[in-house]
C-alpha cells in the first residue's frame, strides 16, 4: 500500500511591533510589522516581514474590493478622529484589527490571486509602486520585485554591524543595489531590522 500525505497549506500572519514614525516636522504616523510564514504555493517567498501604515491597509482594501467586486471584503479598524497614537490601548486596538483583516482575506483563494496582496505583504513599494508593477509599466515583475526585496532585506542586518566595526571604506550601500524597486533605501531600514544581526548566524 502507498500512502500519499498531502501537507496541509497554512498561512501565518502576525501584525506587530506597531512604531511612530516621523514623517515631517509637524507630522507622524504609526506603522506596523507584518509578518508572513507559510508553506503556500500561492507565496513566493514562504516569510517576510515589512512595514506599513495604515492608509496602505485602506488602499489594498479598496483595490481588492474593485478586482473582487462580488466578495465582501472584511472591514478595516473604523478611523476614529478620536484616535490617539500615544494611547497604547487605542494603537493594540488597530494592531488587532489590522491582523483580523489580514487573517481573514488571507483565507480567500480569489483574492489571495492578486498581486497587490503579494506586493503589499512581500515587498516595501509603495502603492503608486505596487500599481504600476502590477500593470506591466515596471522592468521587474512582481516575483522579482520580492526576491530583491528579500534579498535587500537580509543583507541589512550584516551591513548595519559592518559600519558599526568602522568599516567606512565602502560607498556604496542599499541605494546601488535598488535597481529601481521603488524608495527602497529608507523604508526597507524600517523593515525587519529589529532583530538583531547577532542574533543571525
Amino acid at each position: 500500500l502507498i500512502f500519499i500525505m498531502r501537507l496541509q497549506e497554512f498561512v501565518t500572519v502576525l501584525v506587530r511591533d506597531p512604531r511612530t514614525q516621523k514623517e515631517d516636522s509637524w507630522h507622524s504616523y504609526i506603522d506596523y510589522e507584518i509578518f508572513i510564514h507559510t508553506n503556500s504555493m500561492c507565496f513566493t517567498r514562504k516569510t517576510s516581514c515589512v512595514r506599513r501604515r495604515f492608509r496602505e491597509f485602506v488602499w489594498l482594501r479598496q483595490r481588492l474590493q474593485s478586482n473582487a467586486v462580488l466578495i465582501q471584503l472584511p472591514e478595516l479598524p473604523s478611523k476614529t478622529p478620536f484616535f490617539n497614537m500615544n494611547n497604547p490601548h487605542h494603537v493594540d486596538h488597530r494592531r488587532q484589527g489590522l491582523q483580523e483583516f489580514l487573517e481573514k482575506i488571507l483565507q480567500d483563494a480569489l483574492l489571495l490571486s492578486d498581486s497587490r496582496l503579494h506586493l503589499f505583504l512581500q515587498t516595501q513599494l509603495s502603492p503608486e509602486d505596487m500599481e504600476a508593477c502590477v500593470s506591466g509599466q515596471t522592468k521587474y515583475s512582481v516575483a522579482d520585485a520580492i526576491h530583491k526585496f528579500a534579498s535587500l532585506n537580509r543583507r541589512f542586518p550584516i551591513e548595519d554591524e559592518e559600519k558599526k566595526k568602522g568599516k567606512n571604506d565602502v560607498d556604496s550601500d542599499s541605494e546601488s543595489s535598488s535597481s529601481g524597486l521603488g524608495p527602497s533605501d529608507d523604508s526597507i531600514s524600517c523593515g525587519c531590522k529589529a532583530r538583531p544581526a547577532s542574533e543571525e548566524s
